[in-house]
């Protein structure tokens, strides 16, 4: 199915809802049954029907249909953060006693997962580097039950091989899951190479409004199905009519946005390379980037993210640079209309600043919906007083 249908066409029955275009927002907690036998049979799948809007709401249930043929799965929940999929993707899929491998420094709270609430239940972590299949396979335990991915990841951008990483997993009777949020999957499928949980901030590209907060899990409907009756379910982890109204706003324009920004951070990209305050910049699609061929193997795009390692001698400099942009706002996340930047150095004190270490210096930039030469501009500027 052409991505254009899906966004634009699937699962919108109008002559239920008036022939309006835009799918109304179903603003209930309950619905109602004509008979026992109706009820009875909501209680015995809650997933079936429409019961109780913690759970299947109509509104959802459109963004639902879509996120998932997007994703080329054959289901999909649509939570209330990216957080509240990691947790429910990780948690129905380990008990007591199990092993995870995972990649070097994921996400923030998919690590705090890991280290600080499932030592609770003896679940451990193994951390490898991904950007080589041998690590993964030496890592693995008798009882490793998940190897958790995240290609890029959004700082430096690692990829895994992701197709080799799902081979050696299923070989091992493993589930593979990945955190898909900075391709989206309109640049890569990762159902498509194996994977058997795919999961994405909708907070970013999918809303691109900064206006809203939501996650997105797919796979098969029976892994979907399990993840709805116990975790999703139990943490009342869904996401609410309104808020997946604003997503279904946002994916109408998924498309164009990702290509007008995907244009713009090249030109940002040629830009900052060619600056002599700036060490080194890393970006996937960069043909210097050194997983660039696998980049352009298993992802269709990039856009948005990219990162530079500043020459700066002081953490002063650099918060003197972050506070010279005129049109880069100091914040986290990423996927909305306004341009940002993040220090990784804003996650210290000044008197552990150690400008020998690269990381230190490294600057998280998004490139957001304005005009390219808008923003060389002002980083222009913000460099020059270095």
């Amino acid at each position: 199915m052409h991505p254009s249908q899906i966004i634009n066409e699937l699962a919108e029955d109008r002559e239920l809802y008036f022939n309006a275009v835009s799918p109304p927002i179903v603003q209930t907690s309950n619905f109602a049954f004509k008979d026992f036998a109706s009820l009875r049979g909501a209680f015995d799948d809650e997933m079936s029907t429409y019961l109780y809007s913690r759970g299947i709401n109509p509104t959802v249930d459109i963004l639902r249909q879509k996120l998932a043929a997007l994703d080329e799965a054959e289901d999909c929940l649509v939570l209330n953060s990216g957080a509240s999929a990691i947790f429910c993707a990780v948690m129905s899929n380990v008990q007591a006693g199990d092993h995870i491998i995972s990649v070097h420094k994921p996400y923030t709270w998919a690590w705090k997962l890991f280290d600080n609430i499932l030592p609770r239940y003896a679940v451990t972590t193994t951390y490898v580097d991904g950007t080589c299949i041998e690590n993964f396979e030496a890592a693995i335990q008798p009882n490793t039950k998940v190897i958790y991915l995240e290609s890029p990841n959004t700082l430096t951008f690692e990829l895994q091989d992701l197709e080799a990483v799902a081979q050696l997993a299923k070989s091992k009777g493993i589930i593979t899951i990945i955190d898909n949020s900075y391709c989206t999957p309109l640049f890569q499928k990762p159902h498509r190479l194996g994977i058997d949980l795919c999961l994405q901030s909708a907070t970013k590209y999918i809303g691109g409004h900064s206006d809203t907060v939501g996650g997105v899990l797919t796979g098969s409907k029976a892994m979907i199905k399990q993840i709805f009756d116990r975790e999703a379910l139990n943490t009342g982890a869904f996401i609410s009519p309104f808020n997946g109204w604003l997503l279904l706003r946002g994916l109408r324009t998924l498309p164009i946005r990702l290509k007008h920004i995907s244009e713009s951070t090249q030109k940002v990209l040629a830009f900052l390379k060619s600056h002599p305050n700036i060490e080194k910049v890393y970006f996937p699609f960069d043909p210097d980037f050194s997983q660039y061929k696998l980049a352009q193997k298993q992802m269709t795009g990039a856009c948005g993210l990219l990162t530079i390692a500043l020459k700066a001698e002081s953490y002063e400099q650099i918060e003197a640079f972050a506070k010279s942009l005129k049109h880069f706002l100091l914040a986290v996340s990423w996927g909305g209309h306004e341009s940002l930047i993040m220090p990784k150095c804003a996650g210290l004190c000044p008197e552990e600043f150690d400008a020998s270490n690269q990381e230190h210096r490294l600057i998280r930039l998004y490139i957001g919906l304005e005009e390219a030469d808008y923003l060389i501009e002002d980083l222009t500027h913000a460099l020059a007083r270095l």
